[in-house]
């Protein structure tokens, strides 16, 4: 057992070796916080733990979060490493943008094994170490798809609102026990995989639909998470926070009356 810095809150963070996953490491390791990196990509998750090699506040364990020995044996392993669990980011998430008729039963478990039931069996691991410590929080990634329909994302959008439904039954059987759970719902994000499926008219459609026209940064998204990490947050519970530039708020207005109103 190696036991290091016991005074520093540990978070745990699912999908850590890329995108929202990694500014959120860096976001509680820059808040004095240690860390330990969990994703299913093993060769991903060594090139993103190289930045911190010889950190001894960081731990990185591949986890595939859809696997319920896994999730167990691996929490065990945190535990183990740093005496405590603080915190927990379920950021661990697949899509598959297809449509009801096309989407494949397997697809759809999938999605739903990864986005919906890693978050449950993450939760169900690490509430009891939180509890040896007097609680924690819980913050689920969902997504504004999990608030709003949107086409080719009958899988994503299912599972992410599930998602916000499960944080909320969290939220009441946990708050009892001092362990605060959260949602985080971004919209269109800056990430590599944004960049990679959202083709030039797709953008220019989000730029029009989100009031602040642009964008997330990963990096708002992170904040985002932190704050409802700490106790600066603590009555915030059972809540869905939309860090999406206004894109919810907007519902079905025209970006073209948003314009025009603008202009006046």
């Amino acid at each position: 057992m190696t036991i290091l810095y016991s005074s520093l809150p540990v978070c745990v963070v699912t999908g850590a070796a890329r995108g929202i996953g990694l500014a959120t490491i860096r976001w509680f390791l820059a808040h004095g916080h240690q860390v330990a990196m969990l994703d299913i990509d093993a060769e991903e998750l060594t090139k993103a733990a190289l930045e911190y090699q010889g950190d001894k506040r960081v731990l990185a364990l591949p986890c595939d979060v859809s696997s319920p020995e896994q999730v167990q044996e691996t929490v065990a392993r945190v535990e183990a490493h740093f005496g405590r669990i603080d915190a927990l980011v379920n950021n661990a998430g697949v899509a598959v943008f297809k449509t009801l008729g096309t989407t494949s039963f397997e697809e759809w478990r999938y999605v739903m094994a990864t986005n919906l039931d890693g978050a449950f069996l993450c939760s169900q691991a690490c509430v009891p170490v939180m509890l040896k410590n007097g609680g924690g929080s819980i913050v689920n990634i969902a997504s504004i798809s999990g608030l709003r329909a949107s086409t080719l994302r009958v899988a994503y959008g299912t599972s992410k609102a599930a998602l916000i439904h499960l944080t909320r039954q969290q939220a009441v059987e946990f708050g009892t026990m001092g362990i605060r759970v959260n949602a985080i719902a971004p919209g269109p994000v800056e990430t590599e995989m944004a960049k990679k499926v959202h083709s030039a008219a797709i953008r220019a459609d989000y730029y029009d639909s989100i009031p602040l026209g642009r964008y997330g940064t990963m990096e708002e998204i992170a904040s985002a998470v932190g704050f409802l990490c700490t106790p600066d947050a603590s009555y915030v519970n059972g809540q869905v926070l939309a860090v999406d530039g206004g894109f919810d708020a907007a519902g079905v207005g025209l970006p073209t009356l948003r314009r025009e109103a603008g202009e006046r």
